[in-house]
């Protein structure tokens, strides 16, 4: 088992308050975050993005891996995953979470891909723990 972690500090009231976040690695170390960056655009990190660039490296490595069945590697694979964050009753909710990857793949039909990208938006780790959340995806292959 591959264990990895994350870590935040919080100090304050909701507003007037902010955080750190570090990861185990060290790419992120201290890094702010807080109300403002959150939910007016302020400087700093929000657990969305985070979610959002996590769910988009998760991606790209696992279609990696599924083309790799067919024998296919890409020259690059780009991912970009939005999370909603929106108002829900008295409290807030991650909703959905919509995929935009583009790939180039010598060799890859239209078909092949499609299928590749299909069973990576189910079957990739991190799409697989936040399956709660309707996941869209708009996957185009370039030559």
């Amino acid at each position: 088992m591959i264990k990895k972690h994350g870590k935040a500090h919080w100090s304050g009231g909701i507003k007037d308050g902010g955080g750190e976040i570090s990861t185990q690695t060290g790419v992120l170390k201290d890094q702010a975050y807080g109300f403002n960056a959150r939910f007016e655009g302020g400087p700093g990190t929000n657990p969305e993005e985070l979610i959002g660039a996590a769910h988009a490296a998760c991606y790209a490595m696992a279609l990696s891996l599924e083309l790799g069945k067919d024998e296919l590697t890409a020259d690059d694979i780009d991912v970009q995953s939005t999370v909603s964050l929106e108002k829900v009753g008295e409290g807030f909710e991650i909703t959905k979470i919509h995929l935009d990857v583009t790939a180039k793949v010598p060799g890859a039909s239209e078909e092949q891909f499609r299928k590749a990208a299909e069973a990576t938006k189910t079957g990739c780790p991190v799409s697989k723990l936040l399956k709660a959340a309707e996941i869209t995806m708009d996957a185009s292959l370039s030559s």
